[in-house]
């Protein structure tokens, strides 16, 4: 049986080109400041993964099944519904930062929120840094 590949992997798209099509003017200004947030917070230069994904760091993982792959370490999309926001990866439990997010809802493995307006934006730098502290327990974390 063949090997499965990610479908979300790095593209040569630059992420300033990327959020500068953002048609949303509030999704564009968002993701500017998202930007800043997340070089800020990880140190690290972002790169576009798929065609809606800005990610931060990167790491290699390898499951327990055999499947491995590279994947964002943290990162964000500003999409049409909402910005998400891909700072959990499942791991852990952050209900004690959530708590003073603001409003929020949470997937899998990604924050959704309609606009930075409605949070806190220093509580997500600290969700930010406690999610690539635990990913970074987990697998080593690397500049993208």
């Amino acid at each position: 049986m063949p090997k499965a590949e990610n479908k979300t992997t790095v593209t040569p798209v630059d992420p300033a080109d990327f959020i500068a099509a953002v048609e949303h003017p509030t999704r564009r200004a968002d993701a500017l400041v998202l930007d800043g947030l997340f070089r800020r917070v990880t140190g690290f230069q972002p790169r576009m993964w798929g065609p809606t994904i800005i990610g931060y760091g990167q790491y290699h993982f390898i499951y327990d099944s055999g499947r491995e792959g590279d994947f964002l370490a943290t990162g964000f999309s500003p999409r049409k519904a909402n910005l998400s926001i891909y700072i959990m990866p499942g791991y852990a439990d952050f209900g004690s930062i959530l708590d003073r997010l603001g409003k929020h809802r949470i997937g899998k493995s990604c924050l959704y929120v309609n606009k930075l307006a409605d949070i806190d934006l220093t509580v997500l730098e600290e969700l930010v840094r406690a999610g690539l502290d635990d990913l970074g327990q987990r697998w080593p974390v690397e500049p993208s």
